[in-house]
């Protein structure tokens, strides 16, 4: 193999690809990246078995060839180059990397114990503009479980309805659901995926303009442009039936400014305690709605706030991070707070957008 690439397009697929490799002490193969130097093409690939990625970047071949190197080691090593272009040659399966000023060698893993990335064979891929997708999934992934013992909520569920696609995750506590309008032509299974693979599935597609191409298949999700392609493994369980938390019916309603909302929880959490407790007082007889924390080593606060209020007087505490979270999310100027009463979960949204709903349960008293 002997190639030639423009160090910035090497070092930005290099700086991609790495995050996809595995840490397995027992396969240490995962930790390396394959190259691959074919018809004027330099194709990176990495998995660390639950996500792969391949990338292509044009390069000047002089001769194909294919090998694998230690990924943290050629990401380390491109970061410190200056230069404008980059040489690689495979000597004695180990790749020597070189430019005007730098000689390197790094010893290389045998190519062909690297896993083959799995290629779904369909005929009709769904096909979304990838940062409406990529929004998508930043809206609900905070609601995502970290915990792997249940790896049905330590997921992203998506599926199809109405003329959307619905993008929804839960750790149990708090529960966020974005839709994007697709139309009807488009079909789109359920599927889930780990939250972990959301993370680089994200960060990957954030990268790039235009459509993303998605595959699916029983076990694997595959998203695809021009010079990148994304494969994850998929959680093979059902998503909990989470329409049946969503009330139906509301006893109390707050509207107001989701600056002056963010802005006073900023300011009770100052005075929260352990469990980032925050107390909402709603009393819409004396248009009252405050928001209030105490903790016994430092002080207490109350803030009221200006706010349109109906229904009837109630009294709950909620988790500060929980209610936070969702606030990048909201994209209109005003959020509305719907309380269905005592111990009930309380929803919010953005004013007139219904694209968008977020759930989050009160904390016991």
């Amino acid at each position: 193999m002997k190639v030639e690439c423009v160090k910035d397009k090497i070092k930005d697929a290099v700086g991609i690809a790495e995050k996809a490799t595995g840490k397995n002490l027992t396969l240490p193969i995962l930790s390396s990246l394959l190259f691959i130097a074919k018809d004027k093409l330099l194709r990176i690939r990495a998995t660390n078995l639950d996500l792969g990625i391949e990338i292509q970047i044009p390069a000047k071949i002089e001769q194909e060839g294919i090998t694998a190197v230690p990924g943290n080691v050629l990401n380390n090593l491109l970061s410190g180059i200056h230069d404008k272009t980059v040489h690689f040659e495979l000597k004695n399966d180990n790749l020597f990397v070189s430019t005007k000023n730098i000689k390197t060698l790094i010893k290389s893993f045998p190519y062909q114990d690297f896993p083959t990335l799995p290629h779904i064979k369909n005929d009709n891929p769904f096909s979304i503009d990838a940062q409406k997708f990529v929004a998508g999934l930043k809206s609900v992934s905070y609601s995502a479980s970290l915990s792997d013992i249940k790896p049905e909520i330590s997921s992203i569920y998506i599926y199809a309805d109405s003329g959307n696609i619905v993008l929804a995750a839960t750790d149990s506590f708090r529960l966020a659901e974005k839709k994007i309008l697709i139309g009807d032509k488009q079909q789109f299974p359920s599927v889930i995926i780990p939250f972990k693979n959301t993370l680089e599935i994200i960060r990957i597609l954030d990268t790039i303009s235009g459509n993303v191409h998605i595959h699916f298949d029983k076990n694997q999700i595959s998203f695809s442009s021009d010079n990148i392609y994304i494969t994850s493994r998929l959680i093979d369980g059902i998503f909990p039936d989470y329409k049946q938390i969503i009330p139906k019916e509301f006893t109390t309603e707050v509207t107001l400014l989701k600056q002056d909302m963010f802005d006073a929880l900023k300011i009770s959490n100052i005075f929260s305690d352990k469990l980032n407790q925050i107390d909402f007082h709603v009393n819409p007889k004396e248009n009252v709605f405050s928001i209030s924390s105490r903790n016994a080593d430092i002080g207490e606060n109350t803030t009221n706030l200006d706010a349109a209020l109906s229904g009837e007087e109630l009294k709950l505490s909620f988790n500060y991070r929980y209610l936070v979270d969702c606030f990048s999310s909201i994209t209109k100027d005003s959020v509305i707070l719907q309380f269905s009463g005592e111990a009930r979960p309380l929803v919010m949204k953005g004013v007139g957008d219904k694209s968008f709903m977020y759930l989050v349960m009160p904390l016991n008293k």
